[in-house]
């Protein structure tokens, strides 16, 4: 079991159905280096991969001969290569998972900028001044979602109960599909950007929204207006961003995803001081990580039986 960061694989499942059939070995740190990944797992059958941390290209899966099982938690892994895993006859399976625990912390973020939580919070700690800003009202504002999926629509339940006006606009998303969900439908991605003080991304990176977000789009957005991206690092451009954040075409952002990860030390996200940054925790939670190991072991021992569930595979 590959990027078990917090030491959690173990204890938010039940293995012993897998005593005495395999010999399971957890991995806590991240691999970088991709010999250093080929040495740890070269004799492993099966493995069993946290999300997108560690992706496994065609490249890797030759080096592999060995692997028989990859499983992924959650049912979509776009860093797998699923053609290639097929190919390299590796059957793939997943698990189920809830989008719950990425809208509440998407909520988090969006408090946390409104009320300058990371400010006030380091002030408190560090006997700095009592009170040193203002925070910002959710009820009145406009909250903008694009994608308006399993997430962005939970996401447009909680904006109206905080009293927000609620846009969404995605490229095929109608206007019934929209008021169904509470939401308004918005004229145009550059319409909702304009109007909105909160816009929170909700959409699946694919070749379409890779850097749908980028100068032109940022510069549309309120001075006052902050961006929460729980997505995909790929669908906001970088270098965009930066040039946002450091030239005040926005006023802050709420980051969980990011180009690379682990973020590096020295990356200016790290360090901007309108950037309220959390280190990809928008799936883990205690209820995702009973699903994603509790069904891995399900996974493996239907393999072994000859049986495997949840198979996932490449179109």
């Amino acid at each position: 079991m590959l990027d078990d960061y917090q030491g959690a694989a173990l204890a938010y499942a039940d293995w012993s159905p897998l005593a005495g059939r395999v010999d399971v070995r957890v991995v806590r740190e991240h691999f970088t280096d991709r010999e250093k990944l080929v040495d740890a797992v070269a004799d492993c059958e099966i493995v069993v991969v946290m999300r997108e941390r560690t992706p496994f290209d065609a490249d890797l899966l030759r080096r592999l001969p060995r692997l028989r099982l990859l499983v992924t938690t959650g049912m979509r892994n776009a860093s797998i290569d699923l053609a290639a895993a097929a190919a390299a006859g590796v059957t793939v399976c997943g698990t189920a998972s809830t989008s719950t625990a990425p809208m509440e912390l998407t909520w988090a973020l969006i408090l946390g900028l409104a009320r300058q939580l990371t400010v006030e919070s380091r002030s408190m700690r560090d006997g700095g001044p009592w009170q040193s800003t203002v925070g910002q009202d959710l009820h009145g504002r406009t909250l903008g979602l694009l994608g308006l999926g399993k997430i962005g629509s939970r996401m447009a339940r909680v904006g109206a109960a905080f009293g927000m006006e609620v846009v969404a606009w995605s490229e095929h998303l109608t206007a019934e599909r929209a008021a169904a969900e509470g939401a308004r439908l918005a004229g145009s991605k550059e319409d909702l950007l304009g109007r909105s003080d909160f816009v929170s991304v909700h959409l699946v990176l694919s070749e379409r929204t890779r850097g749908l977000l980028g100068e032109a789009e940022l510069r549309a957005m309120k001075p006052s207006a902050y961006l929460v991206n729980t997505s995909r690092a790929g669908i906001v451009d970088r270098a965009a961003l930066l040039s946002a954040l450091r030239e005040g075409w926005i006023a802050g952002a709420g980051l969980d995803v990011f180009d690379t990860e682990p973020l590096p030390a020295d990356d200016p996200l790290r360090s901007l001081p309108n950037v309220l940054a959390t280190p990809h925790l928008g799936y883990v939670s205690e209820t995702n990580y009973r699903t994603y190991y509790g069904e891995a072991v399900e996974d493996i021992t239907a393999f072994l039986a000859g049986e495997p569930v949840r198979v996932l595979r490449a179109g």
